[in-house]
Formats: C-alpha cells, structure tokens, sequence
C-alpha cells in the first residue's frame, strides 16, 4: 500500500510530498513476540517501604534471581537469592516472603489445575543463612507462611497440613479431603472461577488459628472430559461442575487451634456462598462473607474464636446482584473500608467495628474501580476511579474522612498504582491509545514522577514502520444511551469510499473493551485487517462497566437481550454511514462475545453478514451457577430469560456465514455448547463452518495454536465479508 503524506518541518515550515511503502503486519508477527511489551515482574514492596523486589532473569546464563532495588535511585542494592547459589534448584517461577522478610518459598516444577490454581514443589529459603528446605517431597498447593515465619501451611490432596520449619515435622491438621467429594483450604472449581480465589484458608494475625473453608461436592453434579494426548487411548478428566440450577457444594467454616489441636466450626446460618474469609486486627475476630444463592443479599459475620459466637455486623442487598470484592480492610481499631454501589456507583465507605456506618468515604456519578489500601500515618485512602471519564483510569487519595481529595496520575489514559508499603511511593503503570505500558517512580505525596523506570519506546519506533491508523474514540446513540466506542478505519481511508465493517465486543456484565489503553495482540489483528481494507470497531452497550450500577445491572435476568439489541442497532447505525457498506458487516467474539454474535447473526440476520463464535455460551443452561445465576436466577425461575437468549433455540434464523470455533479440554465453557449448537444446525439443515481443538483449554493456545485460529479466522472473513 502507498501512502502520500505532508512532512512538516517545524521550523521551516518547509513541507516536502514523500511517498513511503508502510510494512505489512502479519499473523506470525503478531503470535511470535515481535509486538510484545515489556513490564515489571513479580514486584514486591519490601516492609521498610524504601526498597522493593522483582525477580530477573538472565536469558544467556539462564539465571534466576530475585533482585532488591531502592526506590530513590532505582538502582539495584543487592540479590536476595539467585539460582546459581542454589543446590539442586535450578529454576523458579514466583517468590513470597515471610512477615519479617527473612525467609522465602520458591515455586518449582509448576502445573495448573485449572485458571488460577497450580500445584508444584516447593522450598524455604532462609536468606541469613542461604540454605534451603523442601517444603514436601510431592506437589502440593497454596503453602503460606505463619506470621512469625516459623510455619508453612498447604494443602495435599485436599487436606491441610502445617510445616513446622524449626523442627521439620509436619502436622495434617485435615483427614477427611477426597478428590470430587472434600475439599479442605482450597476452593472448588467454581469458587475458584467465579469469585476469583484458590487458597480457602487463612492464619490468624498471632498464628495461633488457622481459619478454613471445607467444601463438601459429594452430589454435585460430576463432569467429564476427554483428554485425546498421545497415547493410543484417550484419558478422561473428571471434576465437579455445578451447571445453572444445580446442586452447589455445600461450604462451612471451621477455625483450628494450633494449641489445642481442636477444630470448631463457625456459626453461619447455613450459608449457600462463602466468598470471602479474612482476619481482623484481633487475632480473636474472623470475618466471613456470607451470600445467598440468588447473591443479592450479603452478610459480614464476625466470629470470636474466644467465646466462639459469630455475629452479622453488615448486611447489604441489592435488587440484582452484589459483586464480591477483596477491598475490605481493617484498620488499627478494627473499623473497616468497604466498597459498595449501594448509591448506584462503586463507592468507598467507612464502617465501625460494630459495623454502624461513619461515612461515606467517595460520592458522585463515577465508580472507583480499584481499591489500594489505606496510609494510617497520613489517614489518607488511595484508589483507582473513572472519574475523568469512564474510558480513562486515574489513580488518586482521599482523606479518610472525605475531604481533600487529590489526583496522583497526571496523563490521561489509564493509570494503574502499586505502593510502597509505607505509602510514600508508588510505581504507575500508564499506557494509553497511542503509548505503550510505561513505568514511573511516584512520589505518593503529591503524585510527582520521581523517575522513569520501565519504557516500551522501541515499541513504538518499530511499530511507526507500520504506518498504522489511530483508534478513534466516541460514542454511538443507541437506544436512548450514548455508547462507548472505537474504531480503526485504513490508513488510507477514502471517506467516498464503501468499506466492509467487521464489529468486535464481549459485552459481559460489568466488562469494558472501549478503554483509553494500549492494545492487546488482537489489535495488531485489527491492525492488519484495516491494512487489507476492512474498517474493525467496538461498541460497550448496555449491560458494561464502569457507567454507574443502573446501566450494568439492566441486563439482570435477560442476558443476551439487550447487549445483542445494541449491537444489532448499531450495525444498522454504521451502515448508514455513507463510507461503510452495509451488505458487509460482519461481528465476532469470544467466550460471552462469541455468545453474543451468534446471537447476533441469528437474530440480526437481515444486518450480519457474518459471524465468528469463539469458545461461545450457547445455551445459558450449561453454564455454572454461580456466574449464571448472578445474572439470571435459576432456570427454574427465569426459563424464558434462559430459553429466549440462548443462541442454540434461534438456529433456524441462520442466513449469513458463521464460524464455530471451540477447544475440547476447555474446563470453563465446555466443548458440549459447540457439539448441541453443532447438532441444532445440523437438524435445521442449515450451512455452517467450524473448527476444534484437541486438548486445548477456554484459551486454545500453546504452539502454533494461536497462529492457526488467527488464520482460520482471517481467512473466513476474506471469504465472507
């Protein structure tokens, strides 16, 4: 492609016609590293608040090391630990250090489970001394230190066990975990899924107590799939997956006395959901988020291991549904920050121990999206919000009693903050549209960029040999709201020119894909398709983040209703635009975005072209209940927003082309929506393209996977659109 373009020189004013050849992007480019970023890894704040740590490694010795640097130089003041120093260890992927920071575990021979679980080999290493200890001989998940560093408790083989590291003896303090029957200390698989967390135990501050969950899966309902491997035949993997409607584990609280050796369970009025565990400042007061099965009606119980009574200082509901958080914090008196959008956007609130309300810490019609923790020396409060535009992130502080707030970040775009543990510093992490992730040294006080520490400029040298488009940000009027959206038009883009559209979104509740940031690998995509003469764009409707609980929540109970109105709509919007031709428009998507356009080119069959379903839900019947169910209710109780949304039951709609594309060994949105959706088709005889991956997950990558879908994909759309 040649472009012709004006070269202003600045000081002249002299301009000179200059024709320029821009590179192509290919799809191996974009799998094979060649527009990767580079960022900071495993960054710990050390307790002194004046270093922090990040492990290294050196690509031609193949050492591993984790490195102390000061925050006021930047530069490195020693290694902590290096595999070179060490005996039969010659390779570690993650650190965590104990309270006094004297010792370390280091993950070895890493495997996952399943999205955030591993299992691995582990070890303690003492940094006085430099020597190591084998935490167990087998792999075992979620070691933790005790407080004082003298333990380490896991669990194997769905049992908890305590290490005492002074003696080497090892305590099972569990005996009943069976695999698909109990589970002690470690989430389920829908636990760990939907409310995002694996290790389900917790020491006390003194670690005299260690407080668990026990999952009892005994009649959920049991799940299989084929692993194809390469063995003449193939294994099954079989774990419990509790589809919409169905039975759930049932959960219970128990608090071990090291002491003691006894086990009491807590008092929590048959809970359907344990989300959330968490000690108080009180080495005697647990804490336990308690939720109903529909979710709309929360608890935060406090437990007295002591006189072992439990009692609700908190109870929040909702008219939909309540997101599960991990912003609760303790402070020295044993009050607590808590964030809610009980006045319809996501706001900060300050609680007594006894749980009576002192203020409302953040108002207005913006939502904080990230909670950073709480500064007692200062008695400021530092958070993440959307207040300069719900594309945007800005890091700011707020007093704890609400006055004096202060935006820290100072360029527009979205700002993410990791703090020194004293407070005084912090590193931003800011990237936006036209500026790759870029790491700076703050000063917490006042927000002040101290340093640069990490740049991604060689990025964006290579990537202007490309010639590439901006992203243009706006928003679309669609059914009575204005919609955030983007969109990527040829460099050379001919306004009295006609252009195919291909429509990119997700689409899930409380998701944003318009946001004022670099891109992923998709974009290069995007990039490449826009260099062949196709316009990409992407519409958040309703039913998305970050514009206030009104707007998210209106989809509760009709998922799949009005995001796929929306995006229909605005289809038909972009197609009355004289430079997009409306017989060409196309949309695609991925896990709840592939949900979405095969509803999309069913039910907008009159507007789609075509459609590309990655990994799609599409049968709301076989999805988990946790997710599902947030959003939906039981089947039992809302068959008709099931039934009416589920792409599987509007098969016969079918006009355009459509690519069905799913891994078999996806634990998350199982291969069986393809095969029915598959099987409906087939039934209403009607054409359809599609493509599986064996063994691969709700990612399908690992090899040349990636670059194999991308082509697939890519070729689909030159054929259809």
């Amino acid at each position: 492609m040649r472009k012709y373009f004006i070269l202003s020189l600045l000081f002249t004013g002299l301009a000179t016609s200059l024709t320029a050849q821009d590179k192509q992007i290919t799809l191996e480019e974009i799998w094979n590293g060649t527009f990767s970023t580079k960022g900071m890894d495993v960054l710990h704040s050390m307790k002194n608040g004046k270093q922090y740590s990040i492990l290294n490694m050196d690509r031609e010795s193949k050492t591993i090391t984790v490195d102390k640097y000061d925050y006021s130089t930047l530069e490195k003041v020693e290694t902590i630990v290096s595999t070179e120093d060490l005996d039969g260890i010659s390779h570690f992927t993650s650190y965590t250090f104990s309270a006094d920071e004297s010792r370390m575990l280091l993950a070895t021979d890493i495997e996952p489970v399943y999205r955030h679980s591993r299992l691995g080999i582990y070890y303690m290493y003492d940094i006085k001394s430099g020597k190591t200890q084998k935490i167990a001989d087998h792999k075992i998940q979620e070691p933790t230190f005790s407080p004082d560093g003298k333990k380490v408790a896991f669990v194997y083989k769905n049992d908890i066990y305590i290490k005492d590291l002074e003696t080497g003896k090892t305590d099972q303090i569990t005996n009943d975990g069976e695999k698909n029957k109990i589970i002690n200390g470690i989430a389920d698989w829908v636990y760990e899924e939907e409310f995002s967390f694996v290790r389900a135990f917790q020491w006390n501050a003194s670690g005299t107590h260690i407080a668990y969950i026990k999952f009892d899966e005994s009649e959920v309902p049991q799940f299989t799939m084929d692993i194809y491997g390469t063995e003449l035949y193939p294994s099954e993997q079989e774990f419990k997956y509790p589809k919409a409607g169905e039975k759930n584990a049932e959960v219970s609280l128990f608090v071990y006395d090291l002491e003691n050796e006894g086990t009491e369970e807590v008092e929590l009025n048959n809970a359907h959901y344990i989300p959330r565990i968490k000690w108080t400042n009180d080495k005697d007061i647990l804490s336990a988020q308690v939720i109903n099965r529909h979710q709309n009606a929360l608890d935060l119980v406090f437990y007295n291991v002591k006189d072992k009574a439990s009692e609700v200082v908190l109870h929040e509901t909702d008219d939909a549904y309540i997101d599960i958080t991990d912003n609760l914090t303790f402070l020295k008196d044993n009050s607590f920050i808590w964030t809610s959008e009980k006045d319809g956007y996501n706001h900060i609130y300050h609680y007594a121990k006894d749980g009576k309300l002192i203020r409302q810490v953040t108002s207005g019609p913006w939502e904080v999206t990230n909670y950073y923790g709480y500064d007692a020396r200062t008695g400021r409060i530092f958070y993440q919000s959307v207040e300069n535009g719900s594309i945007n992130r800005d890091v700011y502080a707020i007093k704890l009693n609400g006055r004096k707030k202060q935006r820290l970040s100072s360029r527009q775009g979205t700002n993410s903050a990791t703090f020194s543990a004293d407070f005084s510093y912090f590193i931003n992490s800011f990237s936006n549209v036209n500026t790759p992730p870029r790491y700076t040294l703050n000063n917490a006080k006042n927000g002040k960029e101290l340093k640069e520490i990490v740049n991604n400029d060689a990025l964006v040298q290579k990537v202007k040999a490309y010639g590439l488009p901006e992203k243009e940000f706006s928003t679309i009027h669609i059914n009575g709201y204005d919609l955030n959206m983007w969109m990527i038009k040829p460099a050379d883009f001919d306004p009295d020119k006609k252009y195919p559209l291909l429509m990119w979104q997700y689409s899930g509740p409380g998701s944003q894909q318009v946001a004022n940031r670099w891109g992923s690998l998709n974009d290069y995509w995007y990039q490449m398709l826009a260099q062949q003469g196709y316009i990409v764009a992407c519409v958040d409707g309703r039913g998305t983040g970050f514009k206030g609980a009104a707007f998210k929540k209106m989809t509760y109970k009709e998922l799949g209703k009005y995001e796929v109105e929306d995006q229909i709509e605005a289809a038909r919007e972009f197609g009355k635009r004289p430079y997009i031709d409306a017989d060409r428009i196309g949309i695609w998507g991925w896990s709840y975005g592939g949900f979405m356009s095969s509803n999309c080119i069913l039910k907008g069959n009159d507007v789609f072209k075509m459609a590309i379903a990655v990994a799609p839900v599409t049968n709301w019947r076989f999805y988990d209940t946790i997710y599902t169910e947030r959003y939906m209710q039981t089947p039992q109780e809302n068959a008709s927003g099931y039934d009416e949304n589920s792409p599987i039951n509007h098969v016969e709609k079918l006009k355009g082309a459509y690519l069905l594309v799913h891994g078999t060994a996806d634990d998350n949105v199982h291969v069986q929506n393809t095969m029915r959706m598959v099987e409906a088709l087939v039934q209403a005889n009607k054409q359809f393209d599609w493509a599986i991956y064996p063994d691969k997950n709700h990612g399908i990558f690992g090899g040349n996977t990636r670059l194999h879908l991308y082509t697939k994909m890519t070729n689909f759309i030159k054929k259809n659109l």
